[in-house]
C-alpha cells in the first residue's frame, strides 16, 4: 500500500517501484526526468525491464500513454501523423499520430532509420508538428521514454551525437540480484493466480493527474539554485571539452538539462535547494550519452571516466 500522505512525487515513485523490482535509482531517475520536463533514453539488453519502467510510469499516471514500435520500415508519419482527405468534406483533415499524447513510449528507437528517428526527436525538441504547412502543439505534460539496445545487436541504427543529445538523462537498468529475481518470479505467479494477467504493471493504479503534474514541473523550476552550485555545473561540462579522454565534450543543452535535472531531484527529495550531492548522483546520467571517448568504450567505462572527473572537480572546488 502507498501512503496518502506523500507527496505527489514521492507517491508516484512509490507506484512505479510495486512493479520495477530492486530498480530504486532507475524508477528516481526517470521520475526526475519527467518532472523536470526532459527525455530519458533507457539503454539495456533485452528483457531487463525497460519497457515496464515506461508502462509502469504510463499506468500511474491519468494522462494519455501511447507505445511505438520502431521497426526499419517506419515512416516519419507513422510517428507524427498525416493529412488524410475527407471525402464527405472534400477537405484534407490531419490525423495526428502516436506522438500526441502525454508519455510516448519510443521502444527500439535504435532499430528505425536514422530519417524515422529523427521525426521523433525534432518533435521533442520542438513540442510541435508540422504538416503540410500547419503546426500542432503538443499537450502538455510531454514525455518521451525511449528505449535502445546495445548497438552490437543486429540490426540497430546507432543515434548521432545531435540528437543524443535531446535527452535530459540516460541510464542503464542492469541485471537484478538473486533475490530481487526471486521476489520478481514470485509477483508473477502470484499476480497470474489472481488476474491472469502477465504483467505486472498492469495491477497500478493511477496516481497522478496531468494538473498536478504540470504544477509539480512547475514548483520544481522554482528550487533555488546557488551560484556555488551553478559554477561546478559549469565547471564539469568544462572539464569534459578540456580532457584528454574525450574527443566531443559536452554541450549547453547539456549544462541546463543538468541544472533542471538538479532542480527536479531537489524537489522530489523535498528540498527548496541544489546540493552537491544531487550534482554527484547526476552527472553521469546527464553526460554518458552526451561524451564521446577517443578509444570505443561500453557505458559503465564511459560512467566511471565522468565519476572521476565529476570528484575531481569536486577536489578543485
Amino acid at each position: 500500500m502507498i501512503a496518502s500522505n506523500t507527496s505527489p512525487a514521492q507517491l508516484l515513485i512509490d507506484s512505479i517501484s510495486q512493479s520495477v523490482i530492486g530498480k530504486p535509482d532507475a524508477v528516481k531517475l526517470t521520475v526526475v526526468a519527467f518532472i523536470a520536463g526532459g527525455h530519458i533514453l533507457l539503454e539495456d539488453m533485452p528483457g531487463m525491464g525497460k519497457t515496464l519502467l515506461a508502462k509502469s510510469l504510463a499506468q500511474s499516471f491519468k494522462g494519455n500513454f501511447k507505445r511505438v514500435q520502431f521497426t526499419s520500415d517506419m515512416m516519419p508519419a507513422d510517428i507524427t501523423g498525416s493529412s488524410v482527405f475527407n471525402m464527405k468534406t472534400h477537405e484534407f483533415e490531419f490525423i495526428p499520430g502516436p506522438i500526441f499524447a502525454n508519455i510516448v513510449l519510443a521502444d527500439e528507437i535504435n532499430r528505425a532509420t536514422p530519417r524515422s528517428q529523427s521525426s521523433l526527436l525534432e518533435v521533442m525538441e520542438e513540442r510541435q508538428v508540422t504538416v503540410d504547412g500547419k503546426t500542432h502543439l503538443l499537450g502538455k505534460p510531454f514525455f518521451v521514454i525511449a528505449t535502445q539496445n546495445p548497438l552490437e545487436s543486429y540490426g540497430t541504427f546507432p543515434l548521432p551525437e545531435s540528437q543524443l543529445d535531446r535527452f535530459m538523462l540516460s541510464l542503464s537498468i542492469g541485471y537484478p540480484n538473486f533475490e530481487q529475481e526471486r521476489t520478481i518470479l514470485q509477483l508473477h505467479r502470484e499476480n497470474t493466480q489472481k488476474t491472469q494477467e502477465t504483467s505486472l504493471h498492469k495491477r497500478l493504479e493511477a496516481v497522478l493527474d496531468i494538473e498536478t503534474a504540470i504544477e509539480m514541473q512547475k514548483q520544481a523550476s522554482q528550487v533555488e539554485v546557488s551560484d556555488e552550485m551553478e559554477i561546478l555545473i559549469l565547471k564539469i561540462i568544462q572539464k569534459t571539452r578540456e580532457t584528454s579522454l574525450f574527443s566531443m565534450g559536452a554541450s549547453t543543452r547539456a549544462a541546463v538539462a543538468f541544472l533542471r535535472a538538479a532542480q527536479a531531484l531537489a524537489y522530489i527529495e523535498g528540498r527548496t535547494y541544489v546540493i552537491p550531492d544531487d550534482l554527484k548522483l547526476l552527472a553521469a546520467h546527464v553526460l554518458t550519452h552526451r561524451v564521446v571517448t577517443r578509444q570505443t568504450q561500453k557505458r559503465h567505462e564511459k560512467e566511471l571516466l565522468l565519476k572521476e572527473l565529476v570528484n575531481d572537480c569536486f577536489r578543485q572546488k
